[in-house]
């Protein structure tokens, strides 16, 4: 019988197509309908583009990296009463430093010292870096709120008292997440012979982790970072104006966007603006994160808020992926820039990041360190669990779901010693 050359040569035609179709499922890890977005797609060769349909089933609203569990925690820690009886004439005075996610470790630990002793917590200011940055309390903080979250825990006054003095106060330090152990050790004997002091948090780590075992100052602990600290009023404006601002830029992902603590000079300190670093990383590039967030399913019209004070020529590739990526000078209400992004209010504009960064949909945290850790624990009180940490991924796709914080998967945040 004789054979049609039309036929064989359809027949090769056809078999060439499934052998490339193979490979190219091979080569790009479409490994579940979950894990392919069309931004993924979007990475390969354009010929890809036309098979979209035929290779996977995209998840309604391609949305699935925005997905929290659902999961709802309740306040599980116990305020711990103080009868007047116990109330020591000593005062234990401090200031906040280095930005809120220093406060939040700040406020803990004088708290549980202060309990311990029986003495009164004088209301912190707040410095900067500089000796000139310096600022009340009340200038970023809720004092009311303060003072009625310790109430009955801890006496609070707002000022220090006339007679503290340099002879009668005893400068102390201690670690944060500071135990009974070094404060009956440490600081009970400064308190005792000098009757005041001057308390001053360090940290020999950033460990927020759970630890397995309940200690007496838990619930101090968890008051502190967790039932104190409020934005005063302007402040709070601020920080939902611009949080709104960023929903309406992103109607595109039903008013979801993305926060990432990104900051050029923490990048360079650490080495991290080139590319191919080791596995095991601390930091990311702008271009690390722009082809994270492609990969595990972000696409063009995703809203990107980034911590970077003001705009650098080095987030220009971060722009390429994602145009509307924004710093503070962006969407900042016009009335505002004056007073929050004057060179005098470089504390007010880590406050508004940290707030940002706690109340996106997803946070992303280019850095590691503190700020990462009570970002998370503050997301995790609030159920805001999309906390991706970059990755270098190979291929072209990955699942949002393999990236999620350990301090998340794993719970073992110390949040879940506070809520649970």
């Amino acid at each position: 019988m004789a054979v049609d050359p039309r036929q064989v040569v359809a027949g090769v035609l056809t078999l060439t197509m499934f052998v490339m179709l193979g490979n190219m499922i091979k080569r790009d890890h479409f490994e579940s309908p979950q894990v392919v977005s069309r931004s993924s797609l979007s990475l390969l060769p354009d010929t890809s583009k036309s098979l979209e349909h035929s290779l996977v089933k995209l998840p309604k609203g391609g949305d699935v990296q925005w997905q929290n569990d659902g999961s709802t925690l309740k306040q599980c820690w116990s305020k711990p009463l103080l009868e007047e009886t116990d109330q020591s004439q000593g005062y234990v005075t401090f200031s906040l430093t280095n930005g809120p996610e220093y406060h939040v470790s700040q406020i803990a630990d004088a708290v549980v010292v202060a309990r311990y002793l029986r003495a009164t917590l004088v209301l912190p200011d707040i410095r900067g870096s500089k000796p000139s940055d310096k600022w009340n309390f009340r200038d970023v903080y809720d004092v009311e709120k303060f003072v009625k979250g310790l109430d009955g825990v801890v006496k609070v006054v707002k000022d220090q008292p006339a007679e503290i003095s340099g002879r009668n106060i005893a400068a102390v330090k201690v670690p944060n997440r500071v135990t009974e152990e070094f404060i009956a050790e440490k600081v009970k004997p400064a308190f005792r012979a000098k009757g005041n002091i001057r308390l001053a948090t360090y940290f020999p780590s950033v460990n927020m982790r759970k630890i397995e075992e309940k200690t007496g100052t838990d619930s101090l602990a968890c008051l502190g970072m967790f039932g104190t600290l409020d934005l005063q009023p302007d402040v709070r404006e601020v920080v939902d104006s611009m949080i709104e601002r960023l929903k309406t830029l992103s109607r595109k992902a039903n008013g979801q966007f993305i926060a990432v603590d990104l900051r050029v000079d923490m990048l360079e300190k650490k080495g991290c603006q080139g590319n191919g670093a080791p596995r095991s990383k601390s930091c990311y590039s702008p271009q690390e994160i722009a082809l994270f967030l492609r990969k595990i399913g972000f696409d063009k019209d995703t809203t990107l808020y980034l911590t970077q004070p003001r705009w650098d020529s080095s987030l220009d590739t971060l722009k390429d992926f994602f145009p509307k990526t924004y710093t503070k000078e962006g969407i900042i209400p016009a009335d505002k820039k004056g007073k929050f992004l004057s060179p005098e209010a470089s504390e007010l504009e880590k406050v508004i990041d940290f707030y940002v960064c706690s109340e996106s949909d997803v946070f992303v945290p280019a850095i590691s360190g503190l700020f990462y850790a009570n970002v998370a624990g503050k997301r995790i009180a609030s159920g805001k669990n999309q906390i991706l940490v970059p990755a270098n991924i190979p291929g072209s796709s990955a699942s949002s779901a393999d990236f999620i914080s350990h301090y998340v998967s794993k719970r073992n945040h110390f949040a879940y010693s506070c809520f649970c």
